[in-house]
């Protein structure tokens, strides 16, 4: 179940709108030890955080869980039309929705962007106009037209990245021998040996050891129609590139990959067969126990195409379950604007590249006891025992590094056993301890295992990373075939403050690991006096991550450091009173902190900006003003950017449910204070 939308700004529509002041959000005076801001300053946040409250109980389900939309780009849509063609289950309800939902995010020159307002994207606009032919569009129509003449202009489809190339190659759109090879023997590696699986972050792990599957067999189905038309120059589709110095990286892996393909016709297919099938075990196993896997929709769109390549019927329970699962991540809404070339409105289905249950379901619970909600509310208690249902208590990949390790942490998604992430026991943790809970023993219990289980997923450095420990190799991001993104986990600034903070709330501030992660903090600091973010856009996140984090641990709000960052959101704080940051900040140093104002990156910044003491300076008061004055009359915020990072620039991430819980703790803290693990008496 998903959170409805309306089809204007994607935000979540509560069941009943708030028709009065909310009585469940009873607010308390500031601390008495800090300074008390503006009396209307105050009043205003006050009535905007009940409004923020009332709305965020009233979209919580039935089940005690939270979950916003999480939108990203076109590529999900357009995979899942291409993946039903190529395993001949599409349906035409599906396909009509699906095409309706990518016309609908077309720019005026024709091609397609990887975020709200970015720039066009080859990728993204190759496989969202084979995606658009396949659902019937027609190269004469003007909006092919335009997304045919936009590609062709930037190289056609041989500018586009291997992963889009790989689709096209299944049906014959591209040659087999023109993309990287990825021999499945790659499974036998072991773990200590240079390009493993296991040297690969999770997802691209989950994705690679499927794909090695596809490059073995490489499949071709008849091709519906020709993409000429895609091409710079038909009669070379794809053109020779030069091969880099021999001496540099890129000179090796791209002579490594020569040899690879000379491999490929020498294998030994007793060897072959046997790492064929040693990779199917390996994805099998890795099911979930809802079809998933990993709960994310990459690997299971490759998981699911391997598997059939190697005589998986479409009635295996495997494979069925897996299908089953992929409609789960869609999103249907209602869309009444008529498109180009006859196609008129409907419905349309969005596909979510993962789903966020736990993550958004913990920051709902540390918004709502920050803006004053009782620890022992109803609605606080049905979502402690929901997340305490989702603790992980197997063992996942990630004790392939750990072995000694006993397990227990949290998912990011409904159902995700074998990879726990540490950002989401973080956060959970410091859930739970703002709720009153009916069995204390319980939740003691889940914290002790998820506390140490944290605490031993250190990276040597002495910082954490979002899934694995010390997976760091810069040899898996040289292949020619990782170019699509970030494809290791190291430690980051965003996710190790999260882990200090969370370790300073249970009383181990001054425990080593928690000092080397605070020393780590502290020698990442940028000169501006940022911090950059991993998982968040950009350094509005990762300074919003830390500064909290550093005084949880013990610095004074007058340390060089928390000045720093201080300087550095005043600095950047928008004419409005609000702070953006545009996801070019990425690529663009001058980008950084710059940008249209948003609820979730306001937020950040005051969340930093309270965390140093500046309750009462200008730039939180200017701050608070922009979330109470761009409040909607629901107790909600519009924000159609994206805030939210899956890899830094090349996957973006529009979480629906940042734009309500951020501003709501802003709006908490500004008028209770900063918050304690153990108050109101918990």
């Amino acid at each position: 179940m998903t959170a409805t939308t309306d089809g204007s700004s994607g935000a979540p529509v509560p069941r009943a709108a708030a028709a009065s002041e909310p009585t469940s959000t009873p607010t308390d005076p500031p601390s008495s030890g800090d300074p008390a801001p503006g009396a209307d300053a105050l009043f205003a946040a006050e009535r905007a955080a009940q409004r923020s409250a009332e709305y965020l109980l009233d979209i919580q389900d039935a089940g005690g869980w939270w979950k916003g939309d999480l939108e990203t780009n076109v590529t999900m849509d357009a995979e899942d039309l291409m993946l039903r063609q190529f395993l001949g289950v599409q349906d035409e309800k599906t396909t009509l929705a699906t095409a309706r939902f990518i016309r609908g995010k077309q720019r005026d020159d024709g091609a397609w962007a990887t975020f709200h307002g970015g720039p066009g994207e080859i990728s993204a606009t190759v496989e969202a106009y084979v995606a658009l032919r396949l659902a019937g569009d027609r190269p004469g129509d003007p909006h092919m037209d335009r997304a045919a003449a936009w590609i062709r202009a930037r190289g056609g489809i041989a500018a586009s990245r291997v992963f889009t190339r790989i689709w096209l190659a299944l049906f014959g759109w591209w040659k087999w021998e023109d993309l990287p090879e990825l021999p499945p023997e790659l499974i036998f590696l072991p773990s200590w040996f240079p390009l493993n699986i296991y040297d690969f972050g999770c997802w691209a792990r989950q994705t690679i050891v499927p794909l090695t599957i596809v490059s073995a067999k490489r499949p071709v189905r008849p091709a519906p129609f020709p993409l000429d038309e895609l091409h710079t120059d038909r009669r070379c589709p794809s053109p020779p590139r030069p091969l880099a110095p021999a001496a540099s990286w890129d000179g090796v892996f791209q002579r490594l990959d020569k040899v690879l393909h000379g491999y490929r016709k020498v294998a030994l297919r007793p060897l072959r067969r046997a790492a064929l099938n040693a990779a199917a075990r390996w994805i099998v196993e890795r099911q979930e126990n809802d079809g998933c896997w990993g709960g994310i929709q990459p690997p299971a769109v490759y998981s699911l195409i391997a598997l059939h390549l190697l005589g998986y019927d479409l009635r295996h329970p495997v494979m069925r379950s897996g299908l089953e699962s992929l409609d789960r991540f869609a999103v249907w809404r209602e869309d009444v604007t008529p498109g180009e070339g006859g196609h008129g409105g409907g419905p349309v289905r969005m596909i979510e590249a993962c789903q966020s249950p736990v993550w958004d379901t913990c920051l709902a619970t540390i918004a709502l006891a920050d803006a004053g909600l009782p620890p022992d509310h109803p609605a606080l208690v049905k979502a402690a025992d929901w997340m305490l249902a989702e603790e992980v208590v197997k063992r996942g990949d990630w004790a392939v590094r750990k072995p000694r390790l006993a397990p227990g942490g949290w998912a990011f998604e409904f159902h995700n056993d074998n990879y726990p992430d540490i950002d989401d026991t973080a956060e959970v943790i410091l859930a739970l301890r703002r709720v009153r809970h009916p069995d204390p023993e319980r939740v003691e219990a889940a914290i002790a295992r998820a506390g140490n289980w944290t605490l031993g997923m250190q990276s040597k450095n002495g910082a954490w990373a979002a899934f694995d420990a010390d997976n760091t190799s810069g040899l898996p991001n040289r292949l020619p075939f990782c170019d699509f993104g970030e494809v290791i986990d190291p430690p980051s600034a965003d996710v190790t403050a999260h882990v200090v903070e969370m370790l300073a709330h249970e009383g181990r501030a001054h425990h080593p690991r928690t000092r080397a992660g605070l020393e780590w903090l502290l020698a990442e600091q940028e000169p501006n006096g940022a911090w950059f973010g991993r998982w968040g856009v950009n350094y509005l996140y990762g300074t919003g991550s830390v500064v909290p984090a550093l005084t949880a641990a013990g610095l004074p709000t007058g340390h060089p450091a928390i000045r720093r960052a201080v300087r550095w959101l005043e600095s950047v704080q928008n004419e409005d009173g609000g702070w953006g940051e545009d996801l070019r900040s990425y690529r663009d140093t001058a980008s950084v902190g710059k940008g249209v104002s948003t609820a979730s990156q306001t937020a950040w910044a005051l969340m930093a900006l309270l965390a140093a003491g500046e309750r009462d300076g200008k730039a939180a008061e200017r701050g608070i003003a922009f979330l109470t004055d761009t409040q909607r009359p629901d107790g909600s915020w519009d924000e159609p950017h994206f805030t939210g990072t899956g890899f830094p620039w090349d996957f973006s991430i529009n979480y629906h449910l940042y734009r309500q819980v951020f501003p709501l703790t802003a709006l908490g803290r500004y008028v209770h204070g900063e918050p304690s693990a153990r108050r109101n008496g918990v």
